[in-house]
């Protein structure tokens, strides 16, 4: 069977290999967490839908799925968005840009003095004196 060559399927492949080439550290664990403490989409703050991880960042332009970049989306907001960069894109629609970009710094600081998205700390063998 022949490999797909509509426009949908070569952007697909070509988006699969820039996420796979990239340094994509979220697990499902800080997924989870971020998406409790937005409480709904991050741009529109609707609640009680099915939400997708956007990257505020979009991978096409250097993301990546990190903590300090995902955010939950709704699929309205994460499918307009595209691969638009934040500010403008939120200009656009005419939503509260700085109020995202407060809540996004306040959501990252909370989740780290948590300890979400820390390294496990290991025990460090100091060299023999």
């Amino acid at each position: 069977m022949a490999a797909p060559r509509t426009r949908r399927a070569r952007a697909q492949r070509r988006r699969a290999k820039r996420v796979a080439a990239a340094d994509n550290d979220l697990t499902t664990a800080e997924w989870t967490a971020i998406r409790d403490a937005w409480a709904g989409c991050a741009y529109c703050g609707v609640a009680a839908v099915p939400l997708q991880r956007d990257c505020v960042l979009p991978i096409s332009r250097g993301g990546r799925y990190t903590l300090e970049n995902v955010v939950p989306a709704c699929r309205s907001c994460n499918a307009s968005k595209c691969n638009d960069e934040v500010t403008s894109w939120m200009r656009r629609r005419r939503l509260d840009e700085p109020r995202f970009l407060l809540r996004q710094v306040e959501v990252v600081r909370t989740l780290r003095a948590q300890g979400v998205g820390e390294p496990p700390v290991t025990a460090s063998v100091s060299p023999a004196t």
